[in-house]
């Protein structure tokens, strides 16, 4: 069975009529006349009824059609199975990180999808989301894990959800369930980066609370450090205060709040395979599909 055969009679019935198929295969009418009359053949049954009003199926052109769509649809697939493949025996990915996913999140999928794809070569850049923006808008690097949500030029999705915790000098009694009245007596050194500093702020905001800030520090590392030497408390995503030494107790806040972790590449850009396969990996599709083990 010619599959070319089976994509014009797709055509043909789609658009009930046989000039209008040759017209959008770009092909002629007699080539379209003469691939539906050789399947016909083949078959031994008519597919399709022809009349002043057009070309329409019968019956058994109907459940025919069918058939034919699912062939034409697995036809796609191998084509794809079989591009990918080719295009992952080589090339290269480029992703940028926030510090924080580049440390605890990103080193075992890296180490998977190299040990999966030892062709492809992988670099990581850390810098802030911004930078990485711009890195992607200048072609710089092909993904980049950052906060979301990002602008619409981006094209982006949810990999993974961090919660920003309180951090507290062991040396004070500390409830389980702290209170924002306990919160009220502790001064806090801040996150001296805007997105989480402003979630900060922003939250405290919204339940009409007071935030009282002792210092602004650009480093995650030394926020923990002053915690821990009985300097202030701090607010910061789990992932960015770890590792957490004993000195330094780790309480939710009375609200939760969150920051979600996504990856974003450039929409309208075409990219290479290898790309495709490291989002796989990090959305866990495809491939990569927990769901197919």
């Amino acid at each position: 069975m010619n599959i070319n055969h089976l994509r014009i009679l797709l055509a043909v019935a789609e658009y009930g009529s046989f000039s209008l198929a040759a017209l959008k295969l770009d092909t002629s009418q007699a080539a379209v006349s003469r691939a539906i009359a050789a399947l016909e053949n083949e078959l031994g049954v008519s597919l399709l009824t022809r009349g002043r009003f057009g070309a329409h199926p019968t019956l058994v052109g109907e459940r025919v059609l069918h058939h034919a769509r699912h062939i034409l649809q697995s036809r796609e697939n191998i084509e794809y199975e079989i591009n990918l493949a080719k295009g992952l025996e080589g090339g290269r990915v480029r992703i940028a990180s926030f510090r924080s996913a580049a440390t605890h999140l990103l080193p075992p999928l890296l180490a998977k999808f190299c040990q999966r794809f030892p062709n492809i070569e992988v670099t990581l850049t850390e810098a802030d989301p911004l930078s990485i923006e711009q890195a992607l808008r200048e072609s710089r690097v092909d993904i980049g894990l950052v906060p979301l949500p990002r602008s619409e030029e981006f094209e982006t999705w949810e990999i993974a959800r961090d919660e920003f915790v309180v951090l507290l000098p062991f040396h004070k009694p500390i409830s389980d369930g702290l209170t924002w009245q306990e919160l009220s007596d502790h001064s806090f050194i801040l996150y001296n980066y805007a997105e989480c500093t402003s979630a900060v702020r922003n939250h405290w905001a919204q339940w009409a609370q007071s935030l009282k800030v002792a210092y602004e520090i650009k480093e995650d590392s030394t926020i923990v450090s002053m915690v821990a030497q009985g300097l202030g408390a701090a607010i910061l995503p789990r992932l960015a205060a770890l590792p957490i030494p004993e000195s330094v107790v780790v309480r939710s806040l009375p609200i939760p709040l969150e920051r979600v972790i996504g990856a974003a590449i450039m929409s309208n850009v075409l990219h290479p395979p290898a790309v495709f396969a490291f989002l796989d990996l990090l959305r866990g599709t495809g491939m990569f599909d927990k769901r197919e083990k």
